[in-house]
């Protein structure tokens, strides 16, 4: 009988194990995790569960009897120690010796954190990452409470817009010439900055954090430009890394993630990766996505090649953010873009910015314009790229742009 052991239980983890039983594999299947609860979501954590609006058991993916039910072994609250690649071991906590037949690694990755010669060891220092995490930052969320939110991605904005609408004092702190530089266009950065500093927050561009200040708990922090002030907690939103220790341990080839095939196989043929902490290939690229959708969609892919079905993986890169009542939806890449097109709706805060590398269509970003979304997301996924002029006037009929 074949063994397949998954190292990680997060959302491609999970993904994985529900594929190979709904595919019919008949082998023996173990899902590992180093948390005390079953997989779950992680992008409300800063949202909707960090608010209170989303009870924790909301957030599991599947019911606990699902694991059961299939003849999943799941063991959670286990860690892996190391992996013996010759002898095809896995090796537990619990001086267990795991044999298998095939290995997925879905380790997801690990956010960077701040060092302590700056204050990162702080008590009131946070970051989001897993479920640990946001439980012992939600009783910091008082209205009236001042904090000090470092680094404008996606994690950090939607830290502070939680922070905005539980009535705290935000000031966000962004290194870069502005928010979301690394991921977005400046159209993007604008709208996203004045969206924040409508509901109150203090967004410093340009501005880096030189220091935490306190002796135990931090109480204040002091910037870049010179300036000091007084916080009562920090979250930390600077990024994450691929968690690739266990896969370097074991000898595969790392490069920005476990480096994989266009089937997911590692430098090991008995090894897999998917997920945030695995590479995969992108219009001629090697990359690494961290998305819900890569997760789920790479880690059924390689669920698939496991049971043989020798298919290429094709990333159809998606994503979303939720700020206040804004819901941002992206579809495509944006790599390499030269111009972008704004095509504005009928209410101010109804917008998207079209990617174009060239006359080429790479990507949409959609605020509060989920009918546009889907058609630039179907465009993208068609290899089709409209006429700029046609995406910037109101007059076109956005869904004729998708007939043959």
């Amino acid at each position: 009988m074949t063994h397949v052991v998954v190292i990680g239980a997060g959302q491609a983890g999970a993904s994985l194990v529900a594929k190979l039983r709904a595919d019919g594999f008949e082998g023996a299947v173990t899902l590992i995790g180093a948390e005390p609860v079953p997989p779950y979501q992680r992008p409300p954590l800063s949202k909707a569960y960090l608010l209170g609006e989303m009870a924790e058991e909301r957030l599991y993916l599947r019911p606990t009897a699902f694991y059961a039910d299939n003849d999943i072994s799941l063991r959670l609250d286990t860690r892996v120690t190391g992996i013996d690649a010759k002898a095809k071991a896995v090796l537990l906590d619990t001086d267990e010796r795991l044999i298998y037949d095939e290995l997925v690694l879905t380790v997801g990755a690990n956010p960077r954190m701040l060092p302590d010669a700056i204050g990162g060891g702080l008590k009131g220092v946070f970051a989001v990452r897993d479920l640990a995490d946001a439980d012992a930052m939600a009783p910091a969320f008082a209205p009236g409470k001042r904090v000090l939110i470092i680094g404008g991605g996606y994690i950090g904005l939607e830290a502070a817009a939680v922070a905005a609408k539980r009535g705290l004092q935000v000031t966000l702190v962004e290194m870069a010439d502005r928010i979301l530089q690394r991921v977005a266009a400046p159209e993007t950065s604008d709208y996203f900055r004045a969206l924040h500093e409508r509901h109150g927050v203090t967004i410093c561009e340009g501005v880096g954090l030189e220091s935490l200040l306190g002796e135990e708990h931090v109480t204040g922090a002091k910037l870049t430009d010179r300036t000091e002030i007084a916080i009562d907690f920090a979250v930390v939103g600077v990024g994450i890394t691929p968690a690739m220790a266990l896969a370097e341990s074991a000898g595969l080839t790392v490069d920005n993630g476990i480096v994989t095939d266009t089937q997911g196989r590692t430098s090991d043929p008995h090894i897999w990766a998917a997920g945030d902490c695995a590479t995969c290939q992108f219009d001629g690229q090697t990359i690494r996505l961290e998305s819900v959708g890569n997760a789920i969609d790479q880690a059924e892919a390689v669920a698939a090649n496991i049971m043989g079905a020798d298919k290429p993986y094709m990333p159809k890169p998606w994503f979303w953010s939720d700020q206040y009542d804004c819901k941002l939806q992206i579809a495509g890449l944006n790599l390499g873009y030269t111009d972008v097109y704004v095509r504005k709706g009928a209410e101010p805060d109804v917008q998207s910015h079209w990617y174009y590398r060239d006359n080429t269509l790479l990507a949409v970003d959609a605020m509060n314009d989920p009918r546009n979304y889907m058609i630039g997301k179907r465009l993208i996924e068609a290899g089709r790229s409209p006429d700029p002029a046609a995406i910037t006037d109101p007059a076109t009929d956005m869904k004729a742009l998708l007939k043959p």
